[in-house]
Protein backbone atom coordinates (compact mmCIF):
# COMPACT_ATOMS: atom_id res chain seq x y z
CA UNK A 1 0.00 0.00 0.00
CA UNK A 2 1.43 3.66 -0.87
CA UNK A 3 1.70 6.10 1.93
CA UNK A 4 1.94 9.52 1.70
CA UNK A 5 5.03 11.71 3.15
CA UNK A 6 3.99 15.22 4.27
CA UNK A 7 7.48 17.58 4.39
CA UNK A 8 6.96 20.07 7.49
CA UNK A 9 8.38 22.75 9.29
CA UNK A 10 7.30 22.38 12.72
CA UNK A 11 5.23 21.66 15.69
CA UNK A 12 2.06 23.24 13.95
CA UNK A 13 2.55 21.61 10.52
CA UNK A 14 3.16 18.52 11.99
CA UNK A 15 -0.03 18.56 13.90
CA UNK A 16 -1.73 19.76 10.48
CA UNK A 17 -0.29 16.81 8.52
CA UNK A 18 -1.70 14.01 11.00
CA UNK A 19 -5.31 15.81 10.84
CA UNK A 20 -4.81 15.17 7.36
CA UNK A 21 -3.88 11.75 7.25
CA UNK A 22 -0.42 11.99 6.37
CA UNK A 23 1.13 8.65 6.42
CA UNK A 24 5.13 9.89 7.93
CA UNK A 25 6.05 13.24 8.63
CA UNK A 26 8.86 14.45 7.38
CA UNK A 27 11.17 17.27 9.58
CA UNK A 28 12.37 19.57 6.87
CA UNK A 29 13.53 23.03 6.22
CA UNK A 30 12.58 24.33 2.50
CA UNK A 31 14.41 27.37 3.04
CA UNK A 32 17.61 25.74 3.24
CA UNK A 33 18.11 23.35 0.14
CA UNK A 34 16.73 20.23 -1.34
CA UNK A 35 16.88 18.60 1.97
CA UNK A 36 17.32 21.44 4.50
CA UNK A 37 17.69 20.54 7.73
CA UNK A 38 15.75 21.88 10.86
CA UNK A 39 17.19 22.56 14.05
CA UNK A 40 17.92 19.50 16.23
CA UNK A 41 15.27 20.96 18.85
CA UNK A 42 12.38 21.43 16.57
CA UNK A 43 12.78 17.98 15.61
CA UNK A 44 13.02 16.60 18.72
CA UNK A 45 10.16 18.48 19.85
CA UNK A 46 8.22 17.59 16.49
CA UNK A 47 8.85 13.96 17.63
CA UNK A 48 7.16 14.63 20.81
CA UNK A 49 4.21 16.00 19.36
CA UNK A 50 3.76 13.23 16.96
CA UNK A 51 3.85 11.04 20.02
CA UNK A 52 4.27 7.43 17.90
CA UNK A 53 0.67 8.12 16.18
CA UNK A 54 2.92 7.85 12.38
CA UNK A 55 6.42 7.42 11.68
CA UNK A 56 8.72 10.69 11.61
CA UNK A 57 11.44 11.01 8.82
CA UNK A 58 14.34 13.92 9.28
CA UNK A 59 16.77 15.56 6.34
CA UNK A 60 20.26 15.76 7.72
CA UNK A 61 20.69 19.02 5.03
CA UNK A 62 22.73 19.03 1.76
CA UNK A 63 26.50 18.02 1.89
CA UNK A 64 27.34 18.17 -1.49
CA UNK A 65 31.26 16.87 -1.08
CA UNK A 66 29.61 14.03 0.86
CA UNK A 67 32.53 14.17 3.37
CA UNK A 68 32.58 11.16 5.78
CA UNK A 69 33.03 12.58 9.23
CA UNK A 70 30.68 15.65 8.35
CA UNK A 71 27.91 13.27 7.18
CA UNK A 72 28.13 10.47 9.85
CA UNK A 73 27.96 13.33 12.57
CA UNK A 74 24.60 14.72 11.12
CA UNK A 75 23.03 11.67 10.46
CA UNK A 76 23.94 10.76 14.26
CA UNK A 77 22.79 13.70 15.87
CA UNK A 78 19.95 14.04 14.03
CA UNK A 79 18.93 9.78 14.69
CA UNK A 80 19.27 10.82 18.49
CA UNK A 81 16.06 13.77 18.20
CA UNK A 82 14.29 10.13 18.18
CA UNK A 83 13.03 10.32 14.52
CA UNK A 84 12.03 6.57 12.93
CA UNK A 85 13.82 7.51 9.99
CA UNK A 86 16.98 9.77 8.94
CA UNK A 87 17.11 10.69 5.16
CA UNK A 88 20.76 11.59 3.36
CA UNK A 89 21.37 13.05 0.04
CA UNK A 90 23.51 11.44 -2.18
CA UNK A 91 25.63 13.62 -3.98
CA UNK A 92 28.05 12.37 -7.17
CA UNK A 93 31.44 13.48 -5.48
CA UNK A 94 34.76 11.05 -5.58
CA UNK A 95 34.11 10.96 -1.55
CA UNK A 96 30.62 9.03 -1.44
CA UNK A 97 31.34 5.40 -1.48
CA UNK A 98 33.82 6.33 1.19
CA UNK A 99 30.75 8.13 3.32
CA UNK A 100 28.60 5.30 2.76
CA UNK A 101 30.61 2.66 4.10
CA UNK A 102 31.55 5.13 6.79
CA UNK A 103 27.66 4.77 7.72
CA UNK A 104 27.57 1.59 7.67
CA UNK A 105 28.07 1.02 11.37
CA UNK A 106 24.86 3.45 11.92
CA UNK A 107 22.74 0.78 10.08
CA UNK A 108 22.63 -1.53 12.61
CA UNK A 109 21.38 1.28 15.22
CA UNK A 110 19.30 3.77 13.47
CA UNK A 111 16.91 3.47 10.41
CA UNK A 112 18.90 5.32 7.25
CA UNK A 113 17.35 6.62 3.75
CA UNK A 114 19.30 7.28 1.14
CA UNK A 115 17.99 10.61 -1.27
CA UNK A 116 19.34 10.16 -5.02
CA UNK A 117 18.31 12.87 -7.00
CA UNK A 118 16.36 12.32 -10.22
CA UNK A 119 17.45 15.53 -11.98
CA UNK A 120 21.12 14.46 -11.74
CA UNK A 121 21.16 11.22 -13.57
CA UNK A 122 21.17 8.88 -10.33
CA UNK A 123 23.33 5.70 -10.06
CA UNK A 124 20.30 3.17 -9.69
CA UNK A 125 23.20 0.57 -9.47
CA UNK A 126 23.97 2.11 -5.33
CA UNK A 127 20.83 0.02 -4.59
CA UNK A 128 22.70 -3.19 -3.94
CA UNK A 129 25.31 -1.57 -1.94
CA UNK A 130 22.70 0.78 0.16
CA UNK A 131 21.49 -2.75 1.18
CA UNK A 132 24.55 -4.48 1.73
CA UNK A 133 25.47 -1.48 4.21
CA UNK A 134 22.35 -2.34 5.58
CA UNK A 135 20.26 0.89 4.63
CA UNK A 136 16.65 0.92 5.90
CA UNK A 137 15.65 2.60 2.42
CA UNK A 138 15.73 4.82 -0.84
CA UNK A 139 14.25 7.09 -2.47
CA UNK A 140 14.00 9.26 -5.71
CA UNK A 141 13.64 13.39 -5.70
CA UNK A 142 14.82 16.13 -7.23
CA UNK A 143 17.44 18.70 -5.86
CA UNK A 144 16.44 21.35 -8.52
CA UNK A 145 12.88 22.27 -7.42
CA UNK A 146 12.78 24.90 -10.04
CA UNK A 147 13.31 22.83 -13.00
CA UNK A 148 10.20 21.04 -12.62
CA UNK A 149 8.81 17.49 -10.92
CA UNK A 150 9.82 14.28 -10.86
CA UNK A 151 8.02 12.76 -13.93
CA UNK A 152 10.18 15.62 -16.30
CA UNK A 153 13.15 14.06 -15.31
CA UNK A 154 12.53 10.45 -15.25
CA UNK A 155 10.30 8.45 -17.01
CA UNK A 156 7.73 5.85 -16.08
CA UNK A 157 9.29 2.97 -16.75
CA UNK A 158 12.75 3.57 -14.81
CA UNK A 159 10.70 4.71 -11.89
CA UNK A 160 8.81 1.11 -12.31
CA UNK A 161 12.55 -0.42 -12.51
CA UNK A 162 13.60 1.65 -9.01
CA UNK A 163 10.94 0.60 -6.77
CA UNK A 164 10.79 -3.06 -8.31
CA UNK A 165 15.05 -2.94 -7.33
CA UNK A 166 14.28 -1.99 -4.24
CA UNK A 167 11.68 -4.08 -3.45
CA UNK A 168 14.08 -7.01 -4.68
CA UNK A 169 16.57 -5.69 -2.14
CA UNK A 170 13.99 -6.00 1.20
CA UNK A 171 14.18 -1.45 0.54
CA UNK A 172 11.35 1.05 1.51
CA UNK A 173 10.96 2.86 -2.00
CA UNK A 174 9.85 6.38 -1.82
CA UNK A 175 9.23 8.81 -4.86
CA UNK A 176 9.08 12.60 -4.48
CA UNK A 177 10.14 15.92 -6.34
CA UNK A 178 7.67 18.14 -6.57
CA UNK A 179 5.07 16.44 -7.05
CA UNK A 180 1.50 17.09 -7.68
CA UNK A 181 -2.09 15.14 -7.13
CA UNK A 182 -2.03 15.04 -10.89
CA UNK A 183 1.08 12.84 -10.66
CA UNK A 184 -0.83 10.46 -8.63
CA UNK A 185 -2.66 8.00 -10.94
CA UNK A 186 0.87 7.56 -12.41
CA UNK A 187 3.09 6.62 -9.91
CA UNK A 188 0.79 5.03 -7.30
CA UNK A 189 0.31 2.23 -9.73
CA UNK A 190 4.36 1.54 -9.59
CA UNK A 191 3.69 0.62 -5.85
CA UNK A 192 6.16 2.78 -3.84
CA UNK A 193 5.85 2.54 -0.07
CA UNK A 194 5.62 6.45 -0.12
CA UNK A 195 5.05 9.57 -2.64
CA UNK A 196 6.65 12.73 -0.96
CA UNK A 197 5.04 15.69 -0.83
CA UNK A 198 6.18 19.64 -0.02
CA UNK A 199 4.77 21.97 -2.38
CA UNK A 200 1.48 20.58 -3.00
CA UNK A 201 0.18 20.40 0.68
CA UNK A 202 1.03 24.56 0.31
CA UNK A 203 -0.69 27.48 -0.44
CA UNK A 204 -0.28 28.60 -3.96
CA UNK A 205 1.59 25.06 -4.46
CA UNK A 206 4.90 26.82 -3.02
CA UNK A 207 7.28 24.99 -0.79
CA UNK A 208 8.37 27.67 1.19
CA UNK A 209 4.65 28.84 2.61
CA UNK A 210 2.36 27.66 5.22
CA UNK A 211 0.65 24.16 4.93
CA UNK A 212 -3.25 24.93 3.11
CA UNK A 213 -5.93 22.22 4.63
CA UNK A 214 -7.65 22.33 1.57
CA UNK A 215 -4.46 20.93 -0.42
CA UNK A 216 -3.84 18.22 1.41
CA UNK A 217 -7.20 16.86 1.40
CA UNK A 218 -7.36 16.81 -2.33
CA UNK A 219 -3.50 14.96 -2.02
CA UNK A 220 -5.20 12.02 0.45
CA UNK A 221 -8.26 11.52 -1.43
CA UNK A 222 -6.17 11.03 -4.54
CA UNK A 223 -4.22 8.90 -2.66
CA UNK A 224 -6.52 6.79 -1.40
CA UNK A 225 -8.52 6.02 -4.34
CA UNK A 226 -4.84 4.37 -6.24
CA UNK A 227 -4.32 3.21 -3.38
CA UNK A 228 -4.23 -1.05 -3.61
CA UNK A 229 -5.41 -3.20 -0.75
CA UNK A 230 -4.30 -3.08 2.22
CA UNK A 231 -3.06 -6.26 3.33
CA UNK A 232 0.19 -5.53 1.20
CA UNK A 233 2.93 -5.13 3.13
CA UNK A 234 4.44 -2.06 3.49
CA UNK A 235 7.86 -1.70 4.33
CA UNK A 236 8.21 1.63 7.03
CA UNK A 237 5.76 0.54 9.01
CA UNK A 238 7.67 -2.75 9.86
CA UNK A 239 9.58 -2.59 13.20
CA UNK A 240 13.42 -1.84 12.84
CA UNK A 241 14.10 -5.55 13.48
CA UNK A 242 12.25 -6.68 10.29
CA UNK A 243 13.51 -3.96 7.66
CA UNK A 244 17.30 -4.46 8.62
Amino acid sequence: MTGWLASITDIGEARQALAAGADIIDAKNPHAGALGALPLDTVHAIVDAVGGRTPVSATIGDFPAMAPQAVFHAVSMMAISGVDFVKIGLFPAPALHDCLAALAPLCSRYRLVAVLFADRHPDLGLLGRLAGYGFAGVMLDTLDKSAGGLLRHQPVAQLERFVAQARELNLISGLAGSLRAEDIPVLAPLDPDYLGFRGALCHGHARTRTLDAGAMLAISQALGKARRTPEQKTLWTQPVDQCE
